[in-house]
């Protein structure tokens, strides 16, 4: 990929959840990287109106869209049943805020097709896929349309199997990543034992993917600084996906809580858990991660389960039942404007 075709090494990670916001693209954008919103959680009509308003700021921003687990969404009644123990599991997490639990939802599948159907008919620049393989028709009818197709890998393995379907690059996530892993084979590193990665760092996943692959590489993962981008681009990353640099910024839509979380020094470690949503993601840890280390897989069930909870969590200002979202550089996220981090970044580059 040429690097005019980015422009710029530094990408800010489609952080979903109301993390990647309009304002968080034009700040990463002015100071010269490039910003990606989220389609998750969002319906369409919400994806679109995201997209108008960023192209009323006269910015470049791709979009990342959550491909659909389709066992996930038809689970057998083994699967079924882990997922009811846990929701009883959760019944004191409710009580303790008054809320209630809603009941098991097995049918969302974050409107795949209509957000795919709207992205076609009204493209964007780039689109990028997380939690799958959106598949070959899709990336043929997006690129047709004249987008940018990005598809996220976490191993070698899901980098070789991405490729076949023709994307125009990857984004190769390590395990150290803040919130959601991408992974989408079983036994890939994203799970909460660590998985089969041999990667000891991002830079190290990025030169195995590079010599098995020959598409362009987006690195993600710990890189929190100037000297690790460096470092990602000299293993053949043309570019890194940046997250947890961003949460703490003036700009980024996180909770608040979350916010605080990062910058407070009661918090001392990450962990990838399931218990917020039934994937395995990088998250603080904290009371809540603790009290449920075998929550079972299946989500977004378990997303919608604890929802309230979460919600309710916020609005006390308690962290600790919160999804802290974080990668293992998270100390290193600071406050101030995005503009700052970016140029920080770029500096000496």
């Amino acid at each position: 990929m040429p690097e005019s075709l980015f422009g710029t090494p530094f990408i800010a990670a489609p952080m979903a959840g109301g993390t990647s916001t309009p304002s968080l693209v034009q700040a990463v954008h002015e100071a010269g990287g490039l910003g990606f919103l989220a389609a998750g959680y969002k319906t369409p009509e919400a994806m679109a109106a995201e997209i108008s308003v960023a192209r009323a700021l006269g910015i470049r921003f791709g979009m990342n869209v959550f491909v659909p687990d389709r066992d996930a969404l038809a689970p057998g009644p083994e699967a079924r049943s882990r997922l009811e123990a846990y929701r009883a599991e959760l019944e004191p997490e409710a009580a303790r805020y008054g809320v209630a639990l809603p009941p098991l939802r097995l049918d969302d599948d974050d409107a795949w097709h209509q957000k795919i159907d709207a992205l076609v008919n009204d493209p964007v620049e780039m689109v990028s896929f997380a939690f799958g393989l959106p598949g070959p028709a899709v990336v043929k009818s997006l690129q047709k349309a004249g987008t940018l197709v990005i598809t996220s890998v976490t191993s070698v393995q899901e980098a070789l199997a991405a490729a076949e379907e023709g994307p125009d690059a990857l984004v190769v996530q390590h395990t150290s990543a803040g919130a959601h892993s991408t992974a989408f084979l079983p036994d890939g590193p994203g799970t909460p034992a660590g998985g089969k990665t041999t990667a000891r760092t991002t830079a190290e996943l990025v030169t195995q993917v590079r010599a098995a692959v020959g598409l362009p590489l987006i690195a993600a993962g710990a890189v929190m600084v100037g000297t690790t981008l460096r470092g990602v681009l000299a293993a053949g990353a043309v570019a890194a996906q940046i997250g947890t640099a961003l949460v703490r910024t003036e700009e980024s839509g996180a909770r608040q809580t979350h916010k605080d979380a990062l910058g407070d020094p009661g918090f001392t470690s990450t962990a990838i858990t399931r218990a917020f949503t039934g994937r395995a993601a990088r998250s603080l840890v904290n009371e809540f991660v603790r009290d449920h280390q075998d929550a079972p897989e299946g989500y977004p069930a378990i997303h919608h389960l604890t929802g309230p909870i979460r919600a309710a969590a916020s609005a006390a200002g308690d962290p600790h039942r919160l999804n802290l979202w974080a990668g293992t550089g998270w100390r290193q996220a600071r406050t101030g404007s995005a503009r700052d981090v970016v140029r920080e970044f770029l500096t000496g580059l």
